[in-house]
């Protein structure tokens, strides 16, 4: 039985669901683009092809050998994008909590129930219809817990509003003894340098008490400033409009002073290196251009 336990983004990791790329499926049409930055490829002609991200994914999961993390792989469904494992589930401490997802991707569930078997069946939760919540906007930091949403009126109009205030209420009446903080993000549906598609399109704690931020993804300057506060402004790195659409924010850490990231992202990396981080870099250019990044296409089981 898999011993679930995660309680912050960086302890060290034992255990993670890693997407795929294989068999991903044609180029999806401009109607079909669940987000803005994978509309602009679609219509620039510069959507990612699958032998590239294949070999993307091959190189993250390669850094998981490295470290002999348990690497878990979705069950292959045909003509079918499963990258994005942290959309469909995520571990708060011992629980593991189903997302309600977009209808059309409840499919990618079924491809990781293999793992979920492997659970304490009493552990394993799913939320009521009305609740909408997504591993991106969820993020831990010890006795945290911080969660993205949208609380504009029109939330039902966004396809890129993730999580509602439901979803929040819910994840506070599950853990009543964490400080859960929810954060209103900016949304587009046109333009990708401004859409928080999820928190850690915006924000991500790396290590024991840094983090990467942008400003502007936050409608309120007030949830900004709780972070730098809680932080300190020296501990985060500013990232820029550019940066934060290149999704500086969206690494992901294997340990508390070991961060997966783009080796395109030069700044950030040598920012992390000037703080004492390894920073285990890898080609994900072509997997950014779906609004994701490696963040994203985890799920992580087990860490220390």
């Amino acid at each position: 039985m898999l011993q679930l336990n995660v309680k912050n983004e960086s302890s060290r990791l034992r255990a993670v669901v890693l997407g795929s790329a294989i068999n991903n499926g044609p180029t999806p049409t401009v109607d079909e683009a669940y987000d803005p930055k994978s509309l602009e490829h679609i219509l620039a002609g510069t959507y990612p092809v699958e032998a590239d991200m294949v070999n993307e994914m091959e190189a993250f999961n390669q850094v998981f050998q490295k470290y002999d993390v348990k690497v878990y792989r979705p069950e292959m469904i045909e003509n079918y994008n499963q990258i994005f494992t942290r959309d469909i589930g995520f571990v708060i401490d011992d629980i593991f909590i189903k997302a309600n997802i977009l209808p059309d991707r409840e499919r990618e569930l079924d491809a990781i129930q293999y793992v979920i078997n492997q659970m304490n069946p009493s552990k394993v939760v799913r939320p009521p219809e009305e609740v909408h919540i997504e591993g991106g906007d969820v993020m831990l930091y010890n006795d945290y817990i911080f969660i993205g949403t949208y609380k504009g009126s029109d939330y039902k109009d966004y396809i890129t509003a993730r999580t509602n205030m439901e979803g929040v209420n819910y994840i506070k009446n599950l853990f009543p003894n964490k400080i859960v903080k929810e954060f209103d993000l900016v949304k587009s549906k046109i333009e990708a340098h401004d859409n928080a598609l999820h928190l850690d399109c915006c924000f991500q704690p790396v290590g024991k008490s840094k983090g990467i931020i942008y400003k502007s993804g936050f409608r309120e300057e007030a949830d900004y400033m709780f972070l730098v506060n809680l932080f300190g402004k020296e501990n985060l790195f500013h990232i820029t409009r550019d940066e934060m659409y290149n999704m500086n924010s969206n690494v992901f850490s294997i340990a508390p002073d070991v961060v997966v990231s783009e080796k395109n992202f030069t700044r950030l990396n040598t920012w992390l290196r000037e703080n004492g981080f390894t920073v285990e870099e890898i080609p994900y250019a072509e997997i950014a251009k779906q609004e994701g990044l490696l963040r994203c296409s985890t799920l992580p089981l087990i860490r220390d």
